[in-house]
Formats: structure tokens, C-alpha cells, sequence
């Protein structure tokens, strides 16, 4: 019996998050590493605050285990003027060794829906990691503040992330302490 991929997953692949004020943003790189490895990182979202500490702080765990379907973060959103910077993703999709779809909630009363999706592929010399983001604001006024800069702007850390991510993977450095559970 075929099993259906979770109705996030179902909504962004039919392009269901429309009236996103952030057209999706895709940034990619080439790890010369195996696809495995990189998955096996990507899918810890503890390893996560290594490559994005840049623009993504002050991390904590949403549960104990943090590989895999369900695993969580949440974390502070260090951009221009943002008063409501606390945001957090969970994994929905996990597809071993292709893909990791996370889906999470930024701003003000966390009402604006975020998607990021990870596909890895083969790729000569290592593998090719594209990382896509999109947002869907909730009112107007989520929109009107987003239109101005936020496509570049999270472009340009996204590549950067990308960037630290091969030079961990690569040559082990910029390795971070790994991140914990809140509270405590």
C-alpha cells in the first residue's frame, strides 16, 4: 500500500503556498562528500546552529532526539529591524538520502508560516545541496514588511549557511558546541 507524504509536504510540492510575499529562494553547493554523510548531518537539526550561527542564534531543541521526522528547533533570527525575531522549524519529511522538508513559524504571534526543503543529488565530485526557502505571511502588513529586502537578504545568509556547511563537511572547520534541549 502506498502511503502519502504529509499534506505539508503535498501542499509545497503543488506550489499550495501561494500569496507568499517571499518568492521561494534557492541557494546551492557542491560538498565533495557522499550523499549519505551529508544527509546524516542535515537530517540532525542539532548541527543545524553550526552552518547558520551567522544569522541564526540562541538555538534549543524542541524534543530529546533531535535526528530525523519530527525533530525541532527553535531559535532567534538575527535580521534588520526585526522586533519579533523568535522563529522555529520542525522536520515533517525526512526521505533518506534525497530530501528534508522542514516547516516552521516566525513573527509577531509566530503567524508567519515558513517552508525550507533540502534536496541533495548526485554531482560530480560530491553533491550537489539545495537548500529553498519561502515564507507565507498571515496579514498585509506581514506581507509590506517582508517586500522590503528580505528575498536578498535571506539569500545571502542561506549561501553563506551553504558555504560553512561544505567547509564543515570538507575540512571540519567552524564546528560549533552542538546545540541542547530548552529549559533545564
Amino acid at each position: 500500500m502506498a502511503t502519502r507524504a504529509p499534506v505539508a509536504t503535498r501542499r509545497a510540492r503543488a506550489g499550495g503556498y501561494s500569496g507568499a510575499a517571499l518568492d521561494p529562494v534557492s541557494v546551492s553547493i557542491v560538498v565533495s562528500a557522499p550523499r549519505e554523510q551529508v544527509f546524516d548531518y542535515l537530517q540532525d537539526i542539532a548541527n543545524h546552529s553550526e552552518f547558520t550561527d551567522h544569522f541564526l542564534v540562541d538555538w534549543h531543541l524542541t524534543r530529546m532526539d533531535s535526528a530525523g521526522r519530527g525533530a525541532g528547533a527553535r531559535f532567534h533570527v538575527k535580521a534588520p529591524g526585526n522586533r519579533f525575531s523568535w522563529a522555529d522549524v520542525t522536520f515533517v519529511e525526512v526521505d533518506r538520502p534525497h530530501r528534508i522538508v522542514e516547516l516552521g513559524r516566525t513573527g509577531k504571534n509566530n503567524r508567519i508560516r515558513t517552508l525550507g526543503i533540502y534536496e541533495l543529488a548526485e554531482a560530480a565530485g560530491g553533491t550537489r545541496v539545495t537548500f529553498t526557502f519561502r515564507t507565507e505571511p498571515a496579514t498585509a502588513w506581514d506581507r509590506f514588511s517582508e517586500s522590503f529586502g528580505a528575498r536578498s537578504w535571506i539569500k545571502r545568509k542561506n549561501a553563506r549557511a551553504l558555504q560553512r556547511l561544505r567547509g564543515i563537511l570538507e575540512e571540519g572547520v567552524g564546528r560549533g558546541p552542538r546545540v541542547t534541549v530548552a529549559g533545564g
